[in-house]
């Protein structure tokens, strides 16, 4: 491809191109309103022997209640995990796609030069290169499905 064209994508390759952008976005957008939605979910299972009074006379977890509260939590948990392995999956793609149309078609790529920055450059202090929030977020629904599962054996003790 000449310098030229670099320089004057087609009009086309720019509006797809501000399109693919914009629907990463919606994605990611979409996969936080997901986020807010399940830790609102969770911290309801996780209140709701308080709120609707499974606690017998005694102080007890009623074992029945308690235990399916948890499975759900648990059910919850990785239904959350499973979701934001699949967003995960379609931004990597639409990522894909964007990062091939600024390799292309453009002079300046602001995606993929982003990216590369982050991957080369270590992150000082604790760990030693840049955590993606794919992987942090990730470690949050197994932190709710080990809480669940242990609260599960719990009111049976």
């Amino acid at each position: 491809m000449s310098q030229e064209t670099r320089l004057r994508p087609d009009p086309e390759v720019v509006d797809l191109y501000r399109i693919a952008v914009e629907m990463a976005d919606r994605v990611s957008s979409r996969r936080g309103q997901s986020n807010q939605f399940y830790l609102t979910l969770q911290t309801l299972l996780l209140g709701a022997p308080a709120l609707f009074e499974v606690v017998g006379h005694g102080g007890a977890v009623d074992p029945l209640r308690g235990f399916l509260l948890a499975l759900v939590g648990a059910i919850v948990s990785a239904t959350w995990w499973l979701q934001l392995r699949s967003y995960r999956e379609l931004n990597k793609a639409k990522f894909d796609v964007i990062n091939a149309i600024e390799a292309n078609h453009f002079a300046v790529k602001p995606f993929s030069d982003e990216w590369a920055s982050l991957k080369k450059d270590p992150v000082r202090g604790w760990r030693g290169r840049y955590a993606e929030l794919g992987t942090v977020e990730r470690v949050v629904p197994i932190i709710f499905l080990v809480v669940n599962l242990v609260l599960a054996v719990v009111v049976w003790l």
